[in-house]
């Protein structure tokens, strides 16, 4: 290999360096052992975890009515997301059926997470979605195909528990989702996925999006876009 090619693989290799460092990051904080899924914010086992929030639409935008805060945590065998959401106006799915998976869930309020371990082909990841009702739907994503959708009869095992507080206008979701679901390693501190945050509210008409890393599109499947989320043992 000569000097000029040497030189420009260096130059690659230290721009995707850089590019990675740049990327948002989630810390997600280990727990000892599962849990039952708790609504609590200020429980014991959120109040150790830091929160994030989603407070920009897909644009990038900032909807301050909608500011969603969401707190993680893991262990060896799962990891947890909780989303505190304050809304406007519900909008909710008729008849709902929490015990049995929801196709095209996402017509409604909901709250979602998009999670890969892939870093090498992005296009490829896992979508969790949970409603107020407590619905909620899984995919496979793969975004080579037509219609990707279609990923939704892939079951992953992840539970949710929801509830809404209608005198404060917030509604409280849980998920807790199986390591195996989404990653071939064991479950350890440093290990870090892609990752990205989202709620819808309202009509497709005039729905609200918030995000936390805005897709810069009317979709949110732009793992482009995507920040990290890394295992840690302790809080830095």
């Amino acid at each position: 290999m000569n000097g000029f090619a040497k030189t420009l693989l260096m130059l690659l290799f230290f721009s995707s360096v850089a590019a990675a460092s740049d990327q948002a990051v989630i810390e997600s904080m280990h727990a000892a052992q599962d849990v039952s899924l708790d609504l609590n914010p200020t429980s014991p086992f959120w109040r150790a975890s830091s929160p994030v929030y989603l407070e920009k639409d897909t644009l990038g935008k900032v909807a301050p009515r909608y500011r969603t805060e969401v707190r993680t945590r893991w262990t060896k065998n799962n990891i947890y997301f909780l989303f505190v959401c304050p809304y406007q106006q519900l909008y909710l799915k008729p008849s709902p059926a929490p015990q049995q998976e929801t196709n095209q869930l996402w017509n409604w309020d909901v709250a979602e997470v998009f999670i890969g371990s892939d870093f090498k082909d992005i296009q490829r990841y896992k979508e969790f979605e949970m409603s107020p009702q407590a619905e909620w739907i899984d995919l496979d994503i793969d975004l080579r195909k037509p219609h990707h959708e279609e990923g939704w009869t892939w079951n992953s095992g992840f539970e949710v528990k929801a509830r809404i507080d209608a005198a404060s206008h917030i509604w409280y979701a849980a998920m807790r989702i199986p390591f195996t679901s989404i990653d071939t390693r064991p479950a350890a501190p440093g290990n870090t996925l892609r990752i990205n945050l989202f709620r819808s509210e309202g009509p497709p008409s005039h729905q609200q999006a918030v995000t936390w890393q805005a897709p810069m599109k009317s979709t949110f499947h732009v793992p482009e876009r995507f920040g990290l989320i890394r295992l840690v043992e302790n809080q830095r």
